[in-house]
Formats: C-alpha cells, sequence, structure tokens
C-alpha cells in the first residue's frame, strides 16, 4: 500500500477555499489536468455517494465517489471507483485547517493505494505532482483572479457525514457456516470518541469459529461477526485527535464486526499501521501477533535457553510463535498434522516438528528433551491433546491454554498439578488489551518485530468478503496453514 501525502499554504481565508473544495464537481473549473467533469444521476455535488465522472487531459476516464464530507471540520474523503490508469483501493482525504493569522489556509492531501508491480515511483509521482501539488498551485491562481463564485449547492439525500450503508457479514443462527449470510447495514457517523473506517481486509481466526458456534456468547443473533480488520479512516469523531481521515489504521478488538465493508467503532480501539505496511498484512498479522505478544511477554516471560513447545505450529498464532521463541533465543518443539506443515513449522523457526494426527506426541518431546519434558506449552488444542500435553510438560514447568480447538479443557486435577508444580494459565487476548496505552504498545512491539523480518506472514489464503464462510469451513478443516483474510 502506497502513501502520497502533500500540503501547502494557500494565501486566502478558510471559508473561500473551502466553498471551491467542497463542490465535488468544481475541478474542472481550477485544475489543468482535467478536461470536462460531471456528476452522475443528476446529484448534488455535495451530496455523500455521489459520483464524478471526468477525463483527465491525457485521456484518462476516472469515477471517483464522495464518501465524506464534513463543513465543521473543513474534510473530504473521496475513493476512485474505476479509472483507466492502475490506481488500486485509492482512498484520499483534503482537509483545511486555518492558519494563525487568519487569513490564509494550511491545505493538506492524503492518499493511499495499490499498483502494479514496477509502477510505484511513477503513479506516485503523478499523484503527488501531477494532481496534489499542481492543484495547489492551479488554486492559489484561480482564486487570485476571482475564482467563480457560483452558489453553495444544497445536498439532495444523504446527510453530510451521516449514516451510510455498508455490506457485512451476519451470524444468523448460532452453528456453521450455512448460519452465516451477506447483507446491507447501517454505519452510522462517528461519535466524539469515534472513527468510521472504510475496511480494505480481515483477518479470519479461530475465534471467529467459537462465536459462530456459541461457545463464546459474544453476540446474539443477528448479529455481525469478525475481530480484526485494517483500512483508512473515512471521518473522525469531536474528540478525536491521533487519527486522521485517510489513515491506515488497525484494530482486533474484543466486539465482533470486522467482516465488514465499512464500520464505526471506538478510536482507543484502533492503531495505526506504520509506512510499509499494507492493509492485508496488517489484517493478517495483529490478532495473531498480539496473541504471541502477550503469550511470550506477559502471561510467561520467554527466557532465551527455555524449551517451549507449540501446538498447531504451523498454524497463524503457532508461525508467530515459533518465529518469536525462535529470536527470543529458545529452543522451539512443534506438533502439527502433516508432514507438509512440518515443513512449514521448521521453516519459521520450529527446531523440532513432530508429525502426530492423532494427537501422541509426548514421547517424541521426552525424547527431544532427553527425557526432561518443556518448560512452557502453548496449548491451542485443549481436551483431545490434554494428556500429552501434561505428559509433555518438564517438573515446574506452565501450561498456558489459549485456545481448544478440540475442545474445552477439563478441569486439571489438583493432584496431577502438584505431582509437578505446574503453573496452568487461561489467557485471553482482550483483558490484556482493554487498556488503550497498553494495546498501543503492544501493537508498536508487533509491528516492529514485523519490520525488522522477525515476523513473517505467510498470507497463503486470501477470499472475497462475501465468502467468508468458506474461509471458516477451510479453517476448521485443519487443511490451511499461515494467514487467511478477506479482501472487500
Amino acid at each position: 500500500m502506497q502513501r502520497v501525502t502533500r500540503s501547502a499554504v494557500i494565501d486566502a481565508p478558510i471559508e473561500r477555499v473551502w466553498e471551491v473544495l467542497r463542490d465535488f464537481n468544481s475541478h474542472d473549473r481550477w485544475h489543468p489536468a482535467v478536461a470536462e467533469s460531471h456528476i452522475e444521476n443528476g446529484e448534488a455535488p455535495d451530496q455523500v455517494g455521489c459520483v464524478r465522472n471526468f477525463r483527465l487531459r491525457d485521456g484518462t476516464q476516472i469515477r471517483e465517489q464522495l464518501i465524506a464530507l464534513s463543513d465543521s471540520d473543513h474534510v473530504s474523503t473521496y475513493c476512485i471507483l474505476d479509472a483507466t490508469v492502475p490506481l488500486q483501493r485509492y482512498v484520499a482525504t483534503l482537509q483545511l485547517k486555518p492558519v494563525t493569522d487568519g487569513n490564509r489556509t494550511f491545505w493538506h492531501w492524503q492518499s493511499t493505494f495499490e499498483t502494479p508491480p514496477g509502477r510505484e515511483a511513477e503513479l506516485a509521482d503523478m499523484v503527488g505532482r501531477g494532481v496534489y501539488e499542481a492543484g495547489f498551485e492551479a488554486l492559489r491562481r484561480h482564486l487570485r483572479q476571482g475564482g467563480d463564485r457560483r452558489p453553495r449547492p444544497a445536498a439532495a439525500g444523504a446527510t453530510r457525514g451521516g449514516e451510510m450503508t455498508g455490506s457485512a457479514v451476519m451470524l444468523k443462527a448460532f452453528g456453521g457456516s450455512d448460519q452465516l449470510s451477506f447483507d446491507n447495514i447501517a454505519v452510522p457517523p462517528p461519535g466524539p470518541r469515534e472513527v468510521r473506517i472504510r475496511q480494505v481486509a480481515a483477518g479470519v481466526n479461530y475465534i471467529d469459529v467459537y462465536i459462530a458456534r456459541g461457545e463464546y456468547r459474544m453476540v446474539e443473533p443477528p448479529a455481525p461477526l469478525g475481530m480484526e480488520a485494517a483500512g483508512t479512516v473515512l471521518d473522525v469523531g469531536s474528540e478525536v485527535h491521533d487519527v486522521l481521515p485517510g489513515d491506515l489504521v488497525a484494530y482486533a478488538c474484543g466486539r465482533p464486526g470486522a467482516f465488514a465493508t465499512l464500520r464505526t467503532l471506538p478510536a482507543d480501539q484502533v492503531v495505526p499501521v506504520p509506512s510499509g505496511i499494507d492493509a492485508e498484512t496488517a489484517a493478517a498479522t495483529l490478532f495473531k501477533g498480539l496473541t504471541a505478544e502477550y503469550l511470550l511477554h506477559r502471561t510467561h516471560t520467554l527466557r532465551a535457553g527455555e524449551t517451549m513447545l507449540v501446538h498447531a505450529a504451523a498454524g497463524g498464532v503457532g508461525t508467530f510463535l515459533c518465529q518469536w521463541g525462535k529470536h527470543l533465543g529458545a529452543r522451539v518443539i512443534g506438533t502439527v498434522g502433516s508432514d507438509e506443515k512440518a515443513r512449514i513449522a521448521r521453516d519459521n523457526g520450529c527446531d523440532v516438528p513432530i508429525v502426530s494426527a492423532d494427537y501422541s506426541f509426548a514421547d517424541s518431546v521426552k525424547a527431544a528433551t532427553h527425557g526432561r519434558g518443556v518448560d512452557v506449552v502453548f496449548d491451542g488444542l485443549g481436551r483431545l491433546a490434554e494428556r500429552e500435553t501434561y505428559e509433555s510438560l518438564a517438573s515446574t514447568g506452565h501450561w498456558i491454554s489459549f485456545g481448544h480447538t478440540t475442545g474445552a479443557l477439563a478441569p486439571l486435577d489438583p493432584g496431577l498439578q502438584s505431582a509437578k508444580s505446574l503453573r496452568l494459565s487461561r489467557p485471553v487476548l482482550f483483558h490484556y488489551t482493554d487498556d488503550p496505552v497498553r494495546l498501543r504498545v503492544m501493537a508498536a512491539n508487533v509491528f516492529a518485530m514485523l519490520q525488522r523480518g522477525v515476523l513473517k506472514v505467510d498470507l497463503r489464503h486470501r477470499f472475497p468478503l462475501s465468502a467468508a464462510a468458506a474461509a471458516l469451513d477451510a479453517l476448521q478443516s485443519r487443511q490451511t496453514s499461515g494467514s487467511i483474510v478477506l479482501f472487500t
């Protein structure tokens, strides 16, 4: 995902500059690159949702949609619907602020988009210089010459900055993937401490299966699904100052609803995505990365020289645990279900992958540790692996049960626990991320590991949002490895 940002000061009051820019169809009157432009279907050019269809002087044809407009904040956000130039997933925001003397205006223009490989520099230059910088100078000239003070058109229909319509994956009743539907939803404008996001990708995790089955009663059907997504901020509430429209953000919050094209949620649940990380990578990383972060640094502070056992070592969380644990100096043993998954686990830092389709692995763990057992087990399997997990632990070991793909663990017999002086933890991610300050610290740690190459995203499975049911079926089949994302 590329980001192009330009800013300029215009020698005119903010009201005068905004009078021109809020008209979504004004650019053919002042921008030198635009040959002709019209708003489709006769809609008003300040109506949220209207589409402008225009042609550049070089022959390029573009259709753009106005997706947010705020007269109070002087912000306009729009996206490209289709174009003959390959700017994919293009979202742009322009924002005006008064300069302190009150007679000049600061104009910030920003966009995010994807391009075909090899054309990144060319298209970034086209947007940055040919559109933004040329636009600044052209508007200055336009205003110096008096401009054309057309009457401000009245919006017909949608309220500025008001409710928008999106699409979402909905759970009709508890059960399997056959209980999912893909429906239109109303997405309200952000409240004072909220943001509204145009979502680009959503991560698929086993917690989505638990919620759909009703094992985690986090929703009551009909309700939306999904815990993790990334996208571009469309608009923000009056008390939000740390993110701006156009920013790329991600979240892995404790309230389902991520499987959607648009979403409004509390601003303190989103985290900024650093430059160089695209939306799909962020959506494939954050939930699983935060899980690995709290397991390795908070539930159990992993020390160099310890031996750890990771169940499902070729899965999304499993590969992150192997990569990060190896980086911290641990010896990593992992259980997997096939020879192919053993290769994947080894490529991701697992020193000793153990193939065990029937959950019989304790003898192999003991052999790999000269009979001692491991210091810590990261257990996402649960019931069917319970006895073997116990046998794999060394005395004073730490059993961390953070998932249960084969069923929930039974309460551990106190006699068995005391026989090895074991610690048993059953942590929940959202208890660690409910503090916004700690969430930002944890997310920054995850993204730093991603940027340094310690964490490597294995994005093998991509589904359109409307195929969420197929994605959940693939996850439960145990035929997948790495991360799964839905794209909008």
